[in-house]
C-alpha cells in the first residue's frame, strides 16, 4: 500500500511475519498433534496387504469403500493375538493415530485388534483345526484303540478339580481294583496347555518305570466358558496328544463344548464322567459277558460230546468192542467185590478199634492217673535200687574171683620158680634146654633169671647123669 494512502487512513500497513517450516518439524507437529488427538481411537476396515516380517512386527493396510490407512502392530502386541491375520478379513483395530516421518505417511499404531463377528478365540480355533485337519491329525485311522480293561489310568487335570472326583467317584463304582495315576496341571490360564501337555509327555516317558507306566491318559476338565477352554485348543498340547504313543481320551467340557484336543484326541467323551464310564468296563458288563461265553462254551461243550457219544455208541456196537466190554465188565465185577470185601473189613476193623478204645477207656475213667504213675514211680525206683545191689553184689564175686584166679595164674608161672632161685637155659636159637646132652663145647647159651640174663659159652661136654 502506497505511504500516501496509509497517511490518510492513519495507520501504517506492516507486512504479516513468514514462519517457515522444515519438513522434519512440520511432521513432527502433525504427529504431536495427532497423537494427542487420536492417541485411543478404534478403527474399523478390511486388512489388504498383510506382510509379517522376520522381527515378529504385523504390517498390513486397513481399508473401506473411499479410504485407507496403514497399520503397524509391534511384536510385543503381535504374539498376544489368538488368531492369525488374513487379507479380506473384517477387523476392528485399536491403537494410536501418528505419521511415519520417514515416508510423511499416516498411519495407526494398533495394540489391539480383534475379527469383527466372530471373536478373536473362534478365528483362531477355526485356523488350527483347518491347519491340522490339512495336516490328517484328526484322522480316524491313526487313532489308537482304548484298551477294554486298563491296569493302570493316568489322569491329567487339577487335584481340586470337581471333574477328578467324579472320575474317581464312578472308576470306584464300575471296578474299584482300577489303579490311577493323577499328573497335577492347570486346566485355566497362560500356563495351563503347557502343563497339560507336559503330562502326556511325562506318562509316554514311563515306559521302564513301573510305578508310573499306564494304558491310557485321560485329560479332564469340567465345563466352562470359550474362553476357559481356550487353552486345549493349543497346537502345542495337540502335537503332544498326536504324538502320544499311549491313548488319550479328551473329557473336557460338556457335550455341546469341542476344542481342539477333542479332535485330536482317540477318543472323545462328552463329560469327565462319561470318560470314566467309557475308560473301563464296569463288573457288570464284564460279569455278563462272561456268563454269555460261559453259556456258549457250556453248549459247544454238549454238541461235541452229544457227538462224541453218538460215535462211541456206533463203535460199541462192533464185536470186537462187545468182548472187550465183557471183560471190562467182569473186571469191574470183581473189583465191585474186592471194594466189598475192603469196606467190610474196614468196617470191622473200626468197630474192634472203637470197642477196644471203649474199653481202655473205661479202664482209664476207673483209675488215678496220678496214683498209678506214683505207684509204677516207687516200683521203679525199688527196682533200680535191687539192680543197682545185685550189680554191685555181683561185682564184688566176679572181683574175688578175678583175684584167685591172679593169685592161682602167678604160682604156676615160670616167672615165679625164677624169684626162688631157679634158672631158665636157652640154647642160640631161644629154645628151653632140657637135655644137657644137646649141648656141644663151644655152644652158646643163655641162663634167663628172675632178674637179667647170663650169657655164657660151654667148655666141657656134658656128663652122664
Amino acid at each position: 500500500m502506497p505511504d500516501d494512502l496509509q497517511g490518510q487512513l492513519g495507520f501504517t500497513f506492516r507486512p504479516p511475519d513468514r514462519r517457515v517450516w522444515t519438513v522434519r518439524d512440520l511432521v513432527a507437529a502433525a504427529r504431536a498433534s495427532l497423537e494427542q488427538e487420536y492417541g485411543d481411537a478404534w478403527i474399523e476396515g478390511e486388512i489388504s496387504n498383510y506382510r509379517p516380517a522376520e522381527s515378529g512386527h504385523l504390517y498390513f493396510t486397513l481399508k473401506d469403500a473411499g479410504a485407507q490407512l496403514s497399520i503397524v502392530m509391534f511384536r510385543s502386541q503381535a504374539r498376544l493375538l489368538r488368531f492369525k491375520p488374513q487379507d479380506g478379513m473384517q477387523v476392528i483395530a485399536r491403537g494410536k493415530v501418528t505419521i511415519y516421518e520417514g515416508r510423511g505417511q499416516l498411519q495407526l499404531i494398533a495394540e489391539y485388534l480383534e475379527p469383527k463377528g466372530a471373536g478373536a478365540l473362534q478365528i483362531a480355533f477355526e485356523q488350527l483345526k483347518a491347519r491340522l485337519e490339512a495336516e490328517g491329525l484328526f484322522r480316524s485311522e491313526r487313532k489308537k484303540r482304548i484298551p477294554a480293561l486298563p491296569r493302570c489310568i493316568g489322569i491329567v487335570t487339577s487335584p481340586r478339580a470337581a471333574a477328578l472326583q467324579d472320575i474317581l467317584n464312578i472308576l470306584q463304582r464300575r471296578h474299584f481294583s482300577a489303579n490311577v495315576l493323577i499328573y497335577p496341571a492347570q486346566v485355566q490360564g497362560e500356563n495351563a496347555a503347557a502343563e497339560v501337555a507336559a503330562g502326556v509327555r511325562y506318562f509316554n516317558a514311563a515306559e521302564e518305570d513301573s510305578c508310573r507306566n499306564v494304558d491310557v491318559i485321560i485329560i479332564a476338565r469340567g465345563g466352562g466358558s470359550f474362553e476357559d477352554l481356550a487353552c486345549f485348543n493349543d497346537e502345542a498340547l495337540a502335537r503332544a496328544v498326536a504324538s502320544s504313543e499311549i491313548p488319550v481320551i479328551s473329557a473336557v467340557g460338556h457335550e455341546t463344548d469341542f476344542t481342539i484336543l477333542d479332535f485330536v484326541s482317540d477318543l472323545r467323551a462328552p463329560t469327565p464322567s462319561a470318560a470314566a464310564e467309557l475308560v473301563i468296563r464296569s463288573r457288570q458288563d464284564i460279569d455278563e459277558e462272561l456268563e454269555s461265553w460261559h453259556r456258549r462254551l457250556e453248549k459247544a461243550m454238549r454238541f461235541q460230546i452229544l457227538i462224541r457219544r453218538q460215535s462211541l455208541t456206533e463203535l460199541a456196537q462192533h464185536r470186537g468192542f462187545s468182548r472187550i466190554m465183557d471183560v471190562i465188565h467182569r473186571r469191574q465185577q470183581r473189583l465191585d467185590d474186592f471194594v466189598n470185601r475192603l469196606t467190610n473189613a474196614e468196617r470191622s476193623l473200626q468197630q474192634q478199634y472203637r470197642r477196644r478204645f471203649e474199653a481202655l477207656a473205661a479202664a482209664v475213667r476207673h483209675y488215678d492217673l496220678r496214683m498209678r504213675l506214683g505207684s509204677a514211680h516207687r516200683d521203679l525206683n525199688a527196682r533200680t535200687a535191687a539192680l543197682a545191689a545185685a550189680v554191685r553184689t555181683l561185682n564184688l564175686q566176679h572181683r574175688s574171683r578175678l583175684e584167685r584166679l591172679t593169685d592161682a595164674l602167678q604160682a604156676l608161672s615160670p616167672l615165679a620158680i625164677l624169684d626162688r632161685g631157679y634158672a631158665l637155659v636157652l640154647d642160640a636159637s631161644g629154645k628151653l634146654l632140657k637135655d644137657a646132652r644137646n649141648i656141644k663145647p663151644g655152644h652158646q647159651i643163655t641162663a634167663r633169671l628172675a632178674k637179667g640174663e647170663i650169657h655164657a659159652t660151654v667148655n666141657a661136654p656134658a656128663k652122664k647123669g
